[in-house]
Parts: C-alpha cells; sequence; structure tokens
C-alpha cells in the first residue's frame, strides 16, 4: 500500500498539472463503497498538503478534485444501496465485509443524517454508511446535505496538517520534530468533534429512554 501511496506521490511531484485529477480520483475510491477500504487516500492527500505547504502543488483544483471525487464516491455508493436494496449486503463481492455493513447499519439506525456527515472521517464505517443509506431509502436531499458537507469538511481537514508541517509554519520558528506532533493532533481533531457531535446528538435519545423506563 505504501509503494502505490509513493507512485502516486511521485507522479504529483512529477507531473504538478495533474494533481487535481489525481487526488480527485483517489478521493473518489477512498469513498466508494468496500474499494475505499483499501486505498491509501488519507496519508497521500496529508502528504499532498506538504507538498502544497512547500510552494510545490497548486491548492485549488486539488481542494476542488478532491471534493468533488469525495461527493461522486459516495452519492455512487448510495445509489447502489438504493437500487440494489438489502440484497447488496449479500452480493459475492461484499460478503467478506458483513461485519463492515452491520458497524454501518448500527451506526446508521442510531444517528441517521449526523451518520453520513461524520461517517466520512471514521474509517470502520467510511465507505459503508452510505450505501446503508441507500438501502433504507434516506431522502435523496438530506443524504446530497450531508454528503457535500463532509466531504467540504473532510478535504482540507486532510490536506491542512500537511501543508502546516510543509513550511508554512517556519515562520514561527517552530523545531522540525515538532511539525510530526502538530500533524497528528490535527488529524485527530475530525474524530475528536465527530465524537463530541455524536455524543450531543446522542442525549436527547439518552433522556428518552430514561424518561420512558421511569414511565414503564
Amino acid at each position: 500500500m505504501s509503494d502505490l501511496s509513493d507512485l502516486i506521490l511521485d507522479m504529483i511531484t512529477r507531473y504538478g498539472w495533474w494533481s487535481g485529477p489525481i487526488i480527485g480520483v483517489l478521493a473518489f475510491f477512498e469513498s466508494l463503497v468496500v474499494i475505499g477500504l483499501f486505498v491509501p487516500a488519507i496519508a497521500t492527500m496529508i502528504a499532498v498538503g506538504g507538498l502544497i505547504g512547500a510552494g510545490l502543488v497548486d491548492p485549488v483544483p486539488v481542494f476542488a478534485c478532491a471534493v468533488f471525487g469525495a461527493i461522486l464516491g459516495d452519492w455512487i455508493s448510495y445509489t447502489l444501496g438504493r437500487s440494489v436494496g438489502p440484497a447488496i449486503y449479500r452480493h459475492r463481492w461484499l460478503r467478506g465485509h458483513r461485519l463492515a455493513f452491520a458497524r454501518a447499519r448500527l451506526f446508521f439506525r442510531r444517528y441517521g443524517f449526523i451518520s453520513v456527515l461524520l461517517g466520512r472521517f471514521l474509517g470502520p464505517v467510511r465507505s459503508t454508511v452510505p450505501v446503508v443509506a441507500g438501502v433504507v431509502k434516506m431522502p435523496h436531499g438530506p443524504f446530497q446535505i450531508a454528503n457535500i458537507l463532509s466531504a467540504l469538511l473532510w478535504v482540507p481537514a486532510l490536506l491542512l496538517p500537511g501543508y502546516l508541517a510543509g513550511g508554512r509554519l517556519t515562520h514561527f520558528d517552530f523545531e522540525a520534530e515538532h511539525f510530526a506532533l502538530m500533524a497528528l493532533a490535527l488529524c485527530l481533531v475530525p474524530l475528536l468533534l465527530g465524537w463530541l457531535a455524536i455524543r450531543f446528538f446522542n442525549k436527547p435519545r439518552q433522556r428518552h429512554r430514561t424518561m420512558s423506563a421511569h414511565r414503564g
């Protein structure tokens, strides 16, 4: 997997004008059902953020293509789930990922719209939640809103750590060893925000269950 990531980075470095489409395709496959489990998009995009920070890559096409690719990948996964229905879980190409779909079903059943919005940041359900949303016939409008918002948050969240570590923080006299720690901390921010959002939106359900238990 690291060899593939190195190859992609080498292509981007050599052919900078192709950086946008390359990252767009990578973000697309990262968001596509099951295939996303095997695509090294996260590490590659963080590294591309470093190239942007060093001034070697234009950030505008990278950001635009990555957002478009991420949105399209989730949209296709959602469409497949909506078209095929529950039978998609038993498809011969997906049988080995039943646990991933089980987790995604539980996650979606519990959080609905929020699961689509935050699922992109959570590795175990990232490429399976959109399929589940399609299978249960989540309305197109709310799905696309969550899909677009999550892509607009996900792409900069991955590019920013590398961007900062790629040279823009040198003006503040940071030591070199601090860059890696800061990049790691920034990578954890989306996960922390996702966890806090889940806790926040879960509280009304917990209160409702508590009240129902007392009434019973």
